[in-house]
């Protein structure tokens, strides 16, 4: 098992769905994640549904390979406790309001003295300036705002927001890329620094071509639905039964799935002979294809478009996705062992390293504070030093 970051120790002061995520990735390549939560309910995410019992299926998806330390935050002693975690530690990653950790004396300025080369990851709903630094942000405002609505969806249903907070995952993942590169830089000079990202950021980055377009040329995207904006035919297409994904990236995968169709001269007609005019006649031409898609059941049409090496595939629901042999082969899904003896499948996370997958090391701690004295044993806190915080209702 190759842990890439072994040996990193990471103070996660986070709670929804950006910040968990980027510590759950950090974990999967073996980092120590340490996430603290208020004393009083935990992380925010333990009260959203749906629910297993009375465990949140929310706050299990991306608090994987964790332990749980609950603390006072708002108390002298809890505000000391966490300084002393965050001077023995690699990486600090939060989702405060911006100013909120140089408030409790966490920022990386603060640290300087006795944590020279810590890292703080900052991950807030609009950046650290303008107009709109201090307003709560959350995945939807994001996505409204960054223009990504407006582009989702088709004819009457848009704006439409994307059907998983897509926002939130794309900042978690730009936060854990913004952690790596520091370590990196960390490596070779001994110096931390302060990274910072947002949604907001996130989510315009994330425009790619379609912001591009506009910034080019003025043009403002419309909404396509299933469609691909720019090249046809890429999108979903209905067959015998059920839709399929074709997507032709080049003229090439035209022909060819002309002569998969078996009407070969239309790729020859001049009305569809290049991209430009196939999406000219982008509505004709769904129309023919339409027609020749529904003699023929989807499962036989993606494997007969996938062996003219054409990217194809099916519309699946969650349970299919999860049936695929494809994703089966990969293993996406692992069980893992709880504390009281159990199993709780999870997700693992995305990567491969040296041909193999990278194992969830435990399961997320969804009993609030579960790990808190044996993390702060780790610190050096005597069982009398704890049983007397635990007395004093400080953990």
């Amino acid at each position: 098992m190759n842990q890439l970051l072994r040996g990193i120790r990471v103070l996660d002061l986070t709670r929804a769905l950006a910040g968990p995520l980027c510590t759950a990735l950090l974990s999967d390549f073996g980092a120590d994640i340490i996430k603290v939560e208020t004393r009083s309910g935990g992380d925010s995410s333990r009260q959203w549904p749906p629910f297993d019992g009375s465990d949140s299926l929310y706050f299990a998806s991306v608090n994987r390979g964790k332990r749980s330390v609950a603390l006072d935050m708002r108390s002298e002693q809890g505000r000391k406790l966490l300084r002393r975690m965050a001077v023995d530690v690699d990486v600090i990653v939060e989702n405060f309001r911006p100013g909120v950790l140089a408030d409790m004396g966490l920022d990386q300025e603060s640290l300087a003295e006795d944590n020279p080369g810590v890292i703080v990851m900052s991950v807030s709903g609009f950046g650290p300036t303008g107009p709109e630094q201090f307003s709560p942000g959350l995945d939807q405002v994001a996505q409204g705002m960054s223009g990504l609505m407006s582009v989702t969806g088709a004819g009457d249903h848009t704006p439409m927001r994307v059907g998983v907070p897509i926002i939130d995952t794309v900042s978690g993942i730009y936060a854990a890329l913004g952690i790596t590169a520091a370590l990196v830089s960390r490596g070779s000079d001994g110096a931390g620094h302060h990274v910072q990202t947002s949604l907001l950021e996130s989510a315009l980055s994330i425009m790619s071509f379609q912001a591009q377009n506009y910034l080019s040329t003025g043009r403002v995207a419309e909404p396509n639905g299933n469609a691909h904006p720019t090249i046809t035919p890429y999108g979903t297409f209905d067959t015998a039964d059920f839709p399929i994904i074709i997507a032709t990236g080049s003229d090439r995968h035209w022909e060819s799935l002309c002569q998969v169709l078996g009407d070969p001269d239309l790729a020859d007609r001049p009305e569809y002979r290049t991209g430009q005019s196939r999406l000219a006649h982008r509505d004709r031409l769904t129309k023919e294809l339409l027609e020749l898609l529904s003699v023929r059941p989807a499962a036989e049409w993606v494997t007969a478009i996938r062996a003219a090496g054409i990217p194809c595939g099916p519309v699946h629901t969650i349970d299919q996705a999860f049936a695929d042999p494809q994703v089966q082969a990969l293993k996406m899904v692992q069980p893992v062992a709880t504390p009281d003896g159990g199993e709780v499948p999870l997700v693992r996370g995305p990567f491969w390293v040296d041909d193999e997958t990278l194992p969830i090391r435990n399961a997320p701690p969804m009993v609030l504070g579960q790990d808190t004295a044996e993390v702060l044993g780790e610190f050096g806190l005597s069982d009398e030093d704890i049983a007397g915080l635990r007395r004093d209702r400080v953990i």
